[in-house]
């Protein structure tokens, strides 16, 4: 019979995903079969799945460590934030509108139902469904109709293990704190606990652990240590972004306000010879770039905005006369045109702006979204690429003459005459090993790693981590029938 527990944090990016991952990683190789889980989340670096949706990215990862195929059913609630105050809704994988912030509160506990059907659908087919909350149960204001934490704990009568981040400092006070705010049924719900992100000797905190034990009476599942590798797995959230030191070739990305999909910088960290700088808001571009990024975006021309904002638009200019190249992806690709044309307002207010006019392209945000996997070859070399789709919009031009890929016998992307500045709507292709090769000899870097291999033997060390590190023997066992249908 299917069994199932969820792991909630003290707060936001206390570790919650990456556990996760770990331990689906664990006990699939223990020979259970798992399935991942997160009722809601909040994320604008969505993964494509097999059945043709969309998802978080954490989620992917997860189920890449349960070694099973990605599904829309793993997390049916996708918030992809668009302004300060709004965001694209997708259920069940797909765009089900776009709402402000105090409209989906009013309104979130109707989406419980789709949430428990996904769940449903999942519990059919795994021996362990692990759950993944958002953000904190303590935030008691969100507690009405909460659907991500205790909500759908109690929805499904999943037992919960309370995670928190002593790297930030005050971890008794977050998992004690968390104790003192709760609700009657919700407290009944929490199993243990655990402490995450040690930096150190982990004995130096046995008194703190028992202390919170004394506390609130829960048992401890383990305090897991600093696990220093966690930077090879593809990042979530734009929080999690982070410059990589690494050799003498130099890719500058500049960090949009709603970047999007920036998945295509874990390969380019992982690489030894490539140093990837992310350039946050009020500095300029770096002059010894020898490539320019632009990732995508969930607002492009919000985003077009903010670029020339902060002047980035000068520094680019300058990066190509200097014989710079210049890559576009998705959102980043459409900027390098020379027009966007909204006449439906999809990206926000209707309209036509200027590009930054280094490829002889216009984008019109018009048709149906774009969500799919995608298997590629390069022009002219055939070198097979995989990657996805997921936007709006159509861009044609002169430049699209030179497209540098071809997907189903289409060519895709555009590039200027030198070749030197490209798009392409294509995410993820630098996860293909021959295509990153090829494309950073072009920039007098070499490489010969195995990405997608390093990403296995990163969750293969993660597991192991918690298998020292934490009572997963106790975890299974606190691991209980969900209510169901």
């Amino acid at each position: 019979m299917v069994r199932a527990i969820m792991i909630q944090g003290t707060g936001s990016n206390v570790g919650k995903s990456v556990l996760v991952a770990g331990l689906a990683r664990a006990y699939t190789r223990r020979g259970l079969k798992v399935a991942p889980f997160k009722p809601q989340n909040m994320s604008n670096n969505a993964a494509v799945t097999e059945n043709g949706g969309e998802i978080g990215r954490a989620q992917a990862l997860q189920a890449r460590a349960a070694m099973r195929p990605t599904h829309t059913d793993m997390n049916p609630i996708l918030l992809k934030p668009e302004t300060d105050t709004g965001a694209q809704i997708i259920v069940h994988g797909q765009r089900a509108g776009t709402m402000k912030a105090g409209d989906y509160r009013k309104d979130k506990s109707k989406l419980l139902g789709a949430a428990l059907e996904s769940f449903d659908r999942l519990c059919d087919d795994a021996d362990l469904v692990l759950i993944e909350g958002a953000g904190s149960p303590a935030e008691t204001n969100l507690r009405k109709g909460d659907i991500a934490n205790m909500g759908f704990a109690c929805a499904a009568n999943v037992p919960v293990v309370l995670v928190g981040d002593i790297h930030r400092g005050g971890v008794i006070a977050q998992i004690v704190g968390t104790q003192a705010v709760l609700e009657t049924g919700d407290l009944e719900m929490i199993r243990g606990f655990a402490v995450n992100r040690f930096k150190g000797d982990v004995s130096l905190f046995d008194e703190g652990r028992d202390d919170i034990a004394a506390r609130t009476g829960w048992p401890c599942l383990g305090v897991v240590p600093w696990f220093h590798d966690a930077w090879k797995l593809p990042a979530e959230d734009m929080m999690d972004i982070r410059s990589h030191s690494g050799g003498a070739c130099k890719v500058v990305v500049p960090q949009l306000e709603r970047m999007a999909n920036f998945d295509d910088l874990d390969p380019l960290s992982a690489e030894p010879g490539v140093t990837v700088e992310i350039v946050p808001a009020g500095r300029p571009l770096p002059g010894d770039a020898d490539l320019v990024l632009l990732p995508g975006s969930k607002s492009t021309i919000g985003d077009l905005t903010y670029f020339r904002a902060q002047g980035w638009d000068i520094d680019l200019y300058a990066h190509v006369r200097r014989g710079g190249h210049v890559l576009g992806l998705c959102g980043g690709y459409q900027m390098l045109g020379k027009t966007i044309a909204d006449p439906d307002g999809v990206d926000g207010r209707p309209g036509t702006v200027e590009g930054l006019g280094l490829l002889d392209v216009t984008t019109t945000m018009a048709g149906e979204k774009q969500v799919t996997l995608r298997t590629a070859r390069t022009v002219p070399e055939s070198e097979p690429v995989t990657g996805y789709e997921i936007h709006m919009g159509r861009t044609e031009g002169p430049d699209c003459d030179r497209a540098w890929l071809e997907i189903e016998n289409r060519p895709e992307g555009a590039a200027d005459q030198t070749s030197r500045i490209r798009g392409s709507y294509l995410h993820g292709i630098f996860s293909s090993d021959t295509f990153r090769a090829r494309y950073l000899e072009q920039l007098g870097a070499t490489s010969d790693l195995s990405y997608e291999d390093g990403v296995e033997e990163t969750l293969d060390a993660l597991a192991d981590h918690l298998e020292r590190h934490m009572d997963l023997d106790l975890l299974l066992d606190l691991a209980r029938p969900p209510k169901r249908p």
